[in-house]
């Protein structure tokens, strides 16, 4: 937005200009920021109020750092110097001033925006369409958890002049978020991965996790392309006859037709894709068929290696030695992806099985037990010769599980050490739980020696 005048950054946003600044400050700001410590010369701060504390509170410091200007309520911005150093952008709720920005944006740059939603895989599906993409687009993937109603027009906001295709992640925490995420973001092609049963807690019923996921195909526009489960009834109700509806999966149009060492094949349409990624887990070839879907309906269509950089703790290997593999999952965890883990596991471990697991959380009180009690069949099923569960749900787990040794860890720094003395040559180690587990440092101490 480095050539937008305050006029247009505050038309956007409906904002009100409060304050102009000094004849100085010209153009527009050359990135958005909301917090304040990270400020540098040129940038627009949005003073959010958080849980803790209100960003309006550090509008000075903001300026004094040289920033471009400040948006904000009235009542934040009274208290600002009174000759301010940038212009002062006034706003009756910033964070809904925020996504009229980033709107305004994503019109501007003219790209084709791809919007993935689904309850597990979402961020593989975006990392994976980002790599398939990048060779044939200047694309722009949102990072890390940028995927709410602050951090979507964040990734937006972002990308710069010259993008052509803006591949988002939408979370979704509650009915009428992807609504609201989607209206933001205005996608060309809409992603929906899966439904499982995350966030049953929430919102109750499978069928409502559908309808909170059916709200991305509701905001598409006419002529937008849908990519969904091929398999999936509980969408069928959302796709609308004005829109390009693209199955993947098994009985979709896009689907895997064999998977060796030399590659996998895929069938895209009446085509043929050949490809060699350095993944060939059930989900992960699963995701790579609904990125296909929207690539193609991008109109890029790739063949040969591809190289994907997926997130950090998702699936990040750790070699320790004796020829010791740890794979720590521990992004976050629902059944849907746990099972996932686990399948893979048995798939690719070539020596003994490990597994550290932990809670899943916010299943909802009626239906935690019985899916930590299907998890520890599962690990069993999969062959683990070492289980640890770590947190009171995952007990469950090991209630069921009859598959080798089972031990119970109160935390992960307790899991390590019951871990670490047990571990032999080959072993092959998944760690994975909800991020409110913390499962990751299972494999700092692991790492540590």
């Amino acid at each position: 937005m480095k050539d937008w005048s305050a006029a247009r950054v505050a038309a956007a946003a409906e904002a009100r200009i409060v304050a102009a600044g000094p004849a100085g400050v010209v153009g527009g700001p050359r990135r958005v920021v909301i917090d304040s410590r990270t400020v540098a010369a040129g940038d627009l701060f949005v003073g959010l109020a958080g849980a803790n504390t209100d960003g309006g509170r550090f509008f000075d410091d903001a300026l004094a750092a040289g920033a471009w200007g400040v948006l904000g309520t009235s009542s934040h911005l009274e208290r600002v110097a009174a000759a301010p150093a940038g212009v002062l952008l006034a706003a009756e709720n910033p964070l809904l001033a925020l996504g009229m920005l980033a709107r305004a944006w994503r019109r501007e740059l003219a790209a084709s925006v791809v919007a993935i939603t689904g309850s597990t895989g979402k961020t593989s599906t975006k990392d994976i369409l980002a790599a398939l993409l990048a060779p044939a687009l200047t694309t722009i993937a949102s990072p890390l958890n940028r995927n709410t109603e602050i951090g979507v027009p964040l990734a937006i906001l972002a990308a710069p002049p010259g993008t052509q295709a803006l591949v988002l992640e939408l979370a979704m925490r509650g009915t009428g978020q992807i609504a609201e995420l989607t209206a933001i973001c205005e996608p060309d092609v809409g992603v929906i991965v899966n439904v499982g049963p995350a966030h049953l807690e929430l919102l109750g019923s499978l069928e409502a996790i559908a309808a909170a996921k059916g709200e991305l195909l509701d905001g598409l526009a006419a002529g937008a392309t849908a990519v969904v489960p091929a398999r999936e009834p509980l969408l069928d109700r959302f796709l609308r006859a004005d829109l390009e509806i693209v199955r993947f999966g098994d009985g979709g149009e896009v689907r895997v037709l064999s998977a060796v060492p030399e590659g996998v094949t895929i069938a895209l349409g009446d085509q043929r894709v050949t490809l060699e990624p350095g993944f060939r887990s059930a989900h992960l070839l699963s995701d790579l068929c609904a990125a296909l879907a929207a690539a193609r309906a991008l109109g890029v269509v790739p063949s040969g290696s591809l190289d994907v950089a997926f997130s950090g703790l998702r699936g990040d290997r750790l070699s320790l030695p004796g020829g010791v593999l740890v794979v720590n999952d521990c992004y976050n965890a629902n059944p849907m992806s746990m099972r996932a883990a686990l399948e893979e596991l048995a798939l690719t471990a070539p020596g003994r099985r490990v597994a550290v697991i932990g809670d899943m959380l916010e299943l909802g009180a009626r239906e935690e037990r019985r899916y930590h009690r299907e998890l520890g069949q599962q690990a069993q099923a999969a062959g683990v010769a070492l289980l640890i569960t770590v947190g009171s749900r995952a007990a469950w787990a090991g209630e069921s599980f009859r598959g080798g040794e089972h031990l119970h860890a109160r935390d992960a720094i307790e899991a390590a050490s019951l871990l670490r003395p047990r571990l032999a040559p080959g072993d092959t180690v998944l760690v994975k739980g909800s991020r409110g587990v913390a499962l990751e440092r299972v494999a700092e101490e692991l790492g540590r020696g």
